[in-house]
């Protein structure tokens, strides 16, 4: 079939990648000049699986609150961006109703699940193709700043052992001889996740563009996407910049755009651009650096060693499609890998970045057709979209080819919200 992917970032480009290898003749459409330069260009470089979890956990109203008052808070709600926003007010409220133990089961199970299998898919297209970014593979370390955040790891432990995903519980010694650059003295213990992995998603993304091109995949680029063209219950073509893309089957993975791109359809997706922030800095002693991705429980912050490089990122902040960078922000990154890892990245050469995390109020991605028939979505992967990447292209793919997936699918699509 001839299939139209909306996008380039790594959704976009892991889609029609599966999708070209199913036999399919896939057409990219993306209004930037290249590949992964919006969300995918310079997020933590986390391939967390097991480390998936929803924002939206039975702690964070009370936690929102008390982050009000913090000096460096992992979120921030821009007043002006609620006044008369109907979606970003509607987005919370659902977000607030996944606040639940029961929700936050259920959310973290899929969201595992995909993780889980997106681990296996990548590992199989490294082997496949010899793709290199940068990757590494000694886990993740979720760090502790008291005794309270330790003693409430309780929750995502029991999901973890449920799923089979290898965890260790350490104190800040056992901390320290995994990470010797960082400050024992500041934590109180950690939780490993040996499984995890680390990469840079930009050298990916068009590492794997290039081979997708080689397979016959076809790249627009500098291609403004505004409108899908309906004919009863299917898209007859995607309107552009560049004219009409007519095609058999069309995905959505625009991320944080892809409900601007639905809504004349009548389709209600709630994905909201829930900005993350980043800054990525040369190594700058080997002794006091992150060895892998260390991630500070207390301010959502995450250290990941990438080559001779270390990418900091994190903190939520609702504040609409702007793309700032307000220096208590940025200060947040360099405070955190700083108190931390004192002298470890070269903070005077740092290079600062924000983007806009698609995030959906269950943080679970939506993959799968809608109520129009060739039109398909794999978007709203929140932080999660490098980690879940390879998993959900596979999964796109096999849905529109009319393979049975390997895992369970029926409860990712956009009809869990209706």
């Amino acid at each position: 079939m001839k299939v139209v992917v909306l996008g380039a970032g790594i959704t976009g480009v892991t889609s029609a990648w599966y999708l070209a290898r199913a036999g399919h003749e896939v057409t990219v459409l993306e209004r930037e000049t290249g590949p992964a330069l919006q969300t995918s260009f310079a997020n933590a470089g986390e391939l967390s699986y097991g480390y998936s979890s929803p924002w939206a956990a039975p702690d964070v109203p009370l936690k929102a609150l008390k982050w009000l008052f913090m000096r460096r808070p992992p979120l921030i709600i821009r007043p002006s961006c609620l006044a008369h926003n109907p979606h970003a007010i509607g987005w919370l409220l659902q977000m607030l109703g996944n606040c639940t133990s029961g929700r936050y089961a259920v959310n973290k199970e899929r969201m595992v699940r995909i993780a889980d299998y997106s681990r296996d898919c990548l590992k199989s297209l490294r082997e496949d193709t010899g793709i290199e970014f940068d990757h590494g593979a000694r886990g993740t370390l979720e760090v502790f700043r008291t005794q309270k955040q330790f003693d409430h790891m309780a929750k995502d432990t029991d999901i973890l052992r449920q799923r089979g995903v290898p965890f260790d519980i350490l104190d800040a010694a056992a901390c320290a001889r995994i990470e010797p650059g960082i400050a024992r003295h500041k934590i109180v213990g950690g939780l490993r996740l040996p499984e995890d992995e680390t990469g840079d998603c930009f050298m990916f993304t068009n590492a794997l563009a290039q081979k997708a091109k080689a397979i016959g995949v076809r790249f627009h680029f500098g291609t403004d996407i505004y409108a899908l063209k309906a004919e009863g219950h299917r898209i007859s073509a995607v309107e552009t910049s560049g004219g009409d893309f007519e095609a058999d089957i069309f995905v959505g993975c625009l991320g944080s755009y892809t409900p601007r791109l639905l809504k004349p359809l009548g389709l209600r997706l709630p994905v909201y651009p829930v900005k993350g922030y980043s800054l990525t800095a040369p190594v700058r002693s080997e002794a006091h650096a992150p060895v892998s991705t260390v991630m500070d429980e207390a301010h959502k912050v995450a250290m990941t060693r990438l080559g001779q490089r270390v990418r900091v990122g994190g903190m939520a902040e609702i504040a609409g499609f702007s793309h700032d960078l307000p220096g208590a922000r940025t200060g947040t990154l360099s405070h955190v890998v700083n108190d931390l890892f004192e002298g470890g990245a070269d903070l005077s050469a740092a290079q600062y970045w924000s983007g806009l995390r698609p995030m959906t109020p269950d943080g679970t991605p939506v993959i799968g057709r809608t109520a129009c028939d060739n039109l398909y979505l794999n978007t709203g992967h929140g932080t999660l979209g490098w980690t879940m990447s390879c998993g959900s292209g596979r999964l796109l793919s096999d849905l529109i080819s009319g393979v049975t997936p390997e895992i369970e699918t029926s409860d990712l699509g956009l009809s869990r919200y209706c």
